[in-house]
């Protein structure tokens, strides 16, 4: 009972975190986040480098000490596909390079409602393009996300699974938003209980991105796809949060198609607790490193 009272308790403290970062001005909002990033971002272990990809902004973060430079991770940062940035996603960029001494390559795409859907996954690819100029191969390469950025992630697998193109090493989904449709039991059970996303808001950023599309296309709700033949995938996901049927529901269509697929529910997390400077967080990224290194053996 104790326990529980102490979960209510951090509940509703990440809530009022989370309003001090989010605003209803779309910019505002983004100028927040960013702020957080630099703030919650920093990493002695690491260091960041700018790139431009073909116009684009982006970032290297590598580790300060001997690299794994074989392998690279694409990470896509979440933000609803209206907000977030490379700045913002150091909380979780910063961390993946330092605990797995691989180089992470961040990039800003563009964002929603000034740019919807295709925007964000042509700027993805334009990122995956520029890893293989650079002469990694696919199975080097990490396809990591979270939130609208995991949707992302998964949006790319699949893009490149339509054009016959050779798939990433794997993928590493933090919370990821794979229903834009809205359909799972977790959007009414966690609606009460999830400190940072509400069903309102995710709605907003539906239209935001992808509004008079069809919700069901594969590259806007990836859990429509076909993922025959996908690499292993890893997901994480907060017990708390109305995204976690989206996590789930991926899991056992993944499953379904014979994909090698593992899912982690966080109990009493969040959504993207990941970007916390807690214990639970560090732990969390320590396993997406063990599953990456399970990937590479």
């Amino acid at each position: 009972m104790l326990s529980e009272k102490r979960n209510q308790n951090l509940m509703q403290l990440i809530k009022r975190v989370h309003e001090v970062v989010e605003h209803t001005d779309i910019e505002k909002h983004r100028q927040s986040q960013d702020y957080f990033g630099a703030l919650l971002g920093t990493n002695k272990e690491t260091e960041i480098t700018p790139v431009s990809i073909h116009g684009m902004e982006g970032e290297w973060i590598t580790a300060d000490r001997a690299r794994m430079k074989k392998y690279v991770i694409l990470y896509c940062h979440g933000g609803g596909y209206s907000t977030g940035s490379c700045l913002y996603a150091r909380t979780l960029t910063t961390k993946l390079a330092a605990v797995t001494s691989m180089d992470v390559l961040a990039f800003d795409y563009r964002l929603a409602p000034e740019h919807p859907y295709p925007a964000a996954l042509e700027d993805a690819l334009k990122a995956w393009d520029y890893l293989m100029l650079l002469g990694y191969g696919a199975k080097e390469v990490i396809l990591a996300g979270d939130s609208a950025g995991g949707n992302l992630a998964l949006s790319l697998a699949l893009r490149l699974k339509q054009e016959n193109r050779r798939l990433p090493g794997g993928l590493v989904l933090l919370s990821p938003w794979t229903d834009m449709l809205a359909t799972g039991r977790s959007y009414l059970t966690k609606a009460e209980i999830d400190p940072i996303l509400n069903i309102a808001y995710l709605r907003q950023m539906t239209d935001n991105y992808a509004f008079g599309e069809d919700l069901k296309n594969p590259l806007i709700s990836p859990l429509y796809g076909d993922f025959t033949g996908f690499p292993p995938v890893y997901i994480q996901v907060g017990e708390n949060e109305v995204l976690l049927s989206d996590a789930t529901a991926l899991h056992k269509l993944l499953l379904k198609k014979g994909v090698k697929s593992s899912l982690e529910i966080y109990k009493g997390m969040w959504h993207v607790f990941q970007m916390s400077p807690s214990k639970k967080a560090y732990n969390a990224i320590e396993k997406c490193a063990e599953f990456m290194f399970e990937v590479y053996r």
